[in-house]
């Protein structure tokens, strides 16, 4: 059953609960102690900022409270403590940026108004006027002065939360990113793993570009969902929750008002996701096709200039750029039209809505909500929306990625092969096929009725004409495929029996075109494998010969080579590629035409250090050179998928069937060769 993209992203994560838990609670930690700070200010602009604007009771004694006007003290009522003998009521009142002192008890809610020395206070029960002094800047800072230590703590506090948030925001992020580049080496590393369990066939119908650009652009756009997305919108979502609760402890009715928010966003999030990951499906895969196409382009780049093909080469590869620009600005004019647009609008409404409900309910004559209230939630109002121009700036992030993993999560559904790497005993080389009938397409057999059996040590030759099976036998024999019908074996067991690494264990294989890997001469032979030494490499090198041109580079046996080896002749490679396969010691060798693309000159080297190769194991070679395997045990010759002789090289010439013709005319161009 296919599992959901967003599910097997969650079960990625779910590896690394642990430091995610632990992030997220940093996070919770850090979110909670910013989001004090407009609690705070609201604390200090009505309790001591504000909060002078309030009946003072005239007091005896001086104390942290009091303060000194005229040469009297005075106390705020809310700092009396109930026990102090108190004297005349006063006011202390703000009109304009002026503050003034009534010598009497006033309401201190209501419209004023200063006229000469009259304050004339506008209430619903009617109109105050009273005698006002106004205050010099020194006698307000008086009034102040028992505020200041208070607001000192307050702001103390306030910074102190902010370090402390600072901390845990650093220990938040740095868990976050650091379990996220995890998340995806976890990734990276079963991707890889999983291709290389896939079947041959695989790789026939991709494109080798295609499948890197899942390994490496599909998975660092997964990188970025984990390292920047998802922590974007967890840091958002904890934000906006934090905030809510806030606006709901200041005002329930405004805070209902915002949740309108989030439905907005909940569809617009569905819409995106419609509209952004039907473009960003046509975008990733484009960029596969594109890769493919470089890749091509540039290992077939001596064939394009050698047939002037550049110019065609060009424009298919314009045209997968052209299709790759349109989707892209699909995308960009579907983020461009909402993203920052959007938000703008939401901000916009929202604050209509904030300056007429305040506007119409709270800032008349009653005067029922203080200016503290009012500052906190303009400033959760703001931050609300910074989480969410965040979310909204993720949303092309977001579905990119999302398709991304898409990709990669479909290559690793391709069913892939069982590993099973525990070690059989080096098997002696009996090989048998049992009638074998194989198709790569449906009933469309390549190879019909094979019977033959090559005794352990003997070689066997294979030969014919292009197309007529050769090396779809090999193919079966290392298990890249499995055959329809009838069985092969190696000393008598059943191939399928073992796991593909298992038969693969004892065998080698030299190619027509061996491939050489970037790293040096004794990289190339060792293949990096922890069983096989520095000396017996370089002994499997000096017994097929190599060490004649080894020897005479700069670094020797440690001589760097570049991918696929285009520093060294065609025959050197084949002499590195006979080095590796006797350095693994295989019980069956195969030589799948190994000698093909050789010279003249160079062919008796190699015939050479084909006999080392040969001695003590199973070989059985691809032949296409009859003249290199007249000394094979056994030669089979096929014609369209069909064993139509098999003898020696004497009895096949006796016979004078399709092996001699095939032999006579080779003979017959050696001689117009020499002519």
């Amino acid at each position: 059953m296919k599992r959901s993209t967003e599910k097997q992203l969650f079960q990625y994560a779910w590896k690394f609960r642990k430091q995610i838990s632990i992030g997220l609670l940093f996070l919770v930690i850090a979110v909670a102690l910013e989001l004090t700070g407009p609690f705070i200010a609201k604390r200090l602009i009505d309790n001591h900022v504000v909060g002078i604007e309030s009946t003072w009771y005239q007091v005896e004694n001086k104390d942290e409270y009091t303060a000194s006007y005229q040469g009297d003290f005075y106390k705020r009522e809310d700092r009396l403590n109930g026990t102090e003998e108190t004297g005349d009521r006063t006011t202390v009142l703000q009109v304009g940026t002026s503050y003034y002192f009534v010598d009497q008890a006033v309401p201190t809610t209501g419209k004023r108004q200063i006229e000469s020395d009259t304050l004339i206070i506008d209430t619903p029960e009617g109109e105050v006027s009273v005698n006002a002094e106004k205050l010099s800047l020194q006698e307000l800072y008086s009034f102040f002065a028992p505020e200041r230590p208070a607001i000192y703590r307050l702001l103390g506090l306030y910074m102190g939360l902010l370090l402390v948030a600072a901390i845990f925001q650093f220990g938040n992020t740095f868990l976050l990113q650091k379990t996220s580049n995890r998340i995806i080496q976890r990734m990276r590393k079963d991707v890889f793993g999983h291709i290389q369990r896939l079947p041959i066939n695989y790789f026939i119908n991709q494109p080798a570009g295609k499948v890197v650009a899942r390994v490496t652009n599909d998975t660092e756009a997964i990188r970025e969902l984990y390292v920047r997305v998802l922590a974007t919108f967890v840091t958002s979502i904890v934000y906006m929750t934090g905030i809510y609760i806030a606006l709901f402890l200041l005002d329930l009715k405004l805070a209902m008002l915002c949740l309108l928010l989030l439905p907005i966003i909940a569809v617009w999030m569905r819409v995106y996701k419609y509209y952004g990951g039907k473009y960003n499906k046509v975008v990733r895969s484009t960029v596969s096709d594109m890769n493919g196409n470089i890749n091509e382009a540039i290992h077939g780049m001596s064939i394009i200039q050698a047939f002037r093909r550049q110019k065609q080469t060009s424009e298919e590869f314009e045209a997968l750029n052209q299709k790759h620009f349109t989707y892209q600005r699909k995308l960009i004019r579907l983020s461009a039209l909402t993203s920052h647009n959007l938000v703008n609008v939401l901000r916009n409404f929202a604050f209509v809505a904030f300056i007429w409900y305040f506007g119409s309910q709270s800032m008349g004559a009653e005067g029922v909500i203080t200016v503290g209230v009012l500052y906190a939630f303009v400033d959760y109002l703001t931050r609300l929306f910074q989480p969410v121009n965040d979310l909204v700036n993720q949303l092309p992030q977001l579905e990119q990625a999302r398709v991304a993993a898409g990709r990669v999560f479909e290559l690793m559904e391709e069913e892939g092969e069982k590993v099973k790497v525990v070690k059989v005993p080096r098997y002696h080389g009996n090989v048998r096929f049992d009638h074998v009938s194989f198709a790569y397409e449906k009933d469309d057999y390549i190879l019909k009725d094979i019977d033959f059996e090559v005794k352990s040590g003997q070689t066997a030759a294979f030969v014919g004409h292009t197309g007529s099976g050769k090396s779809s036998i090999m193919n079966l024999l290392f298990r890249f495929y499995d055959p329809q019908k009838g069985r092969i074996t190696i000393d008598g067991k059943d191939t399928k029996k073992w796991s593909r690494q298992q038969v693969r264990s004892h065998m080698g294989i030299v190619l027509q075109d061996p491939f050489i890997f970037t790293g040096t001469i004794l990289s190339n032979v060792t293949m990096n494998d922890p069983n096989i030494s520095r000396e017996m490499a370089i002994d499997a090198l000096k017994a097929v010969g190599a060490d004649r041109f080894v020897e005479k580079l700069p670094n020797q046996y440690d001589e760097p080579v570049k991918e696929k080896g285009s520093s060294l002749s065609m025959g050197e490679r084949q002499l590195i590629s006979f080095a590796r396969a006797l350095a693994f010691d295989p019980a069956i060798l195969i030589l799948d035409e190994a000698t093909a693309n050789i010279d003249t000159e160079t062919e008796k080297l190699i015939q050479d250090a084909l006999q080392v190769l040969k001695q003590g194991r199973t070989t059985l070679v691809i032949a296409h050179r009859l003249s290199t395997i007249q000394q094979a045990d056994q030669i089979f010759v096929l014609h369209h998928g069909t064993m139509m002789e098999k003898g020696t090289h004497t009895q096949l010439i006796t016979e004078k069937g399709l092996y001699y013709q095939m032999y006579q005319m080779q003979q017959g161009k050696l001689k117009a060769t020499a002519m």
